[in-house]
């Protein structure tokens, strides 16, 4: 899942108001923020195997740091802890990535490092990924509209440019060729870590609604 994470850190927003979305988006996407800095330095891995799934070509079959059930508790514990506000609400926002992963990846999942795979699948089906994903980050973003308003109009600019980017980077994932090789696929992930400073900088031009 893609933007279903970024509408847990939008909806998040509503529960958790002195947390900054910068750092919601962080605890969404944790586990896709720190999984290409291990496929590049060769600690978890992947292979781009056209047709896995009518989604994506991407058959992540070794990532338990990041992935498993067990690392992803252990990461929304260690992440909370840092944050210190809202932490059940962070806690939630991070754990809720393997959550979503398992709805959508097919049975790559591992419970723990070396322990059985699951996942729902949903990958399988283009429609029915769009039909499960795209109504969850509208009601993420709207929960996130009612908690907040805009400043000024970089408020609201800076917000629909993050929506229409993800769109497009949406919309690519299953209609671009696959990549040309793994270390592409990481050094594209790393491009993730923008949303954090991005959501950093919507915050700056936005305030709690009245």
């Amino acid at each position: 899942m893609f933007i279903g994470h970024h509408a847990a850190a939008f909806a998040a927003k509503r529960f958790a108001p002195r947390v900054g979305l910068g750092t919601l988006f962080a605890a969404a996407m944790l586990a896709d923020l720190v999984w290409p800095i291990l496929l590049l330095l060769g600690f978890e891995h992947v292979r781009i195997a056209p047709g896995i799934t009518a989604f994506t070509p991407l058959d992540f079959y070794h990532y338990p740091i990041t992935h498993s059930l067990v690392a992803a508790l252990g990461w929304a514990i260690a992440f909370a802890l840092v944050v210190r506000r809202h932490p059940l609400v962070v806690g939630a926002v991070v754990l809720s990535h393997w959550v979503l992963d398992f709805v959508t990846h097919r049975p790559d999942l591992p419970l723990w490092p070396g322990g059985p795979k699951v996942g729902l699948g949903l990958w399988h089906s283009i429609p029915a990924t769009i039909a499960v994903e795209v109504p969850f980050f509208i009601l993420g973003l709207v929960l996130y509209l009612r908690a907040t308003r805009a400043r000024d109009r970089i408020g609201s600019i800076a917000l629909w440019a993050l929506v229409l980017f993800l769109a497009v980077v949406y919309i690519g994932n299953f209609t671009s060729p696959p990549p040309p090789d793994v270390k592409a696929i990481g050094w594209v992930g790393l491009a993730q870590w923008l949303f954090v400073p991005w959501g950093w900088w919507i915050d700056r031009h936005r305030e709690a609604a009245r």
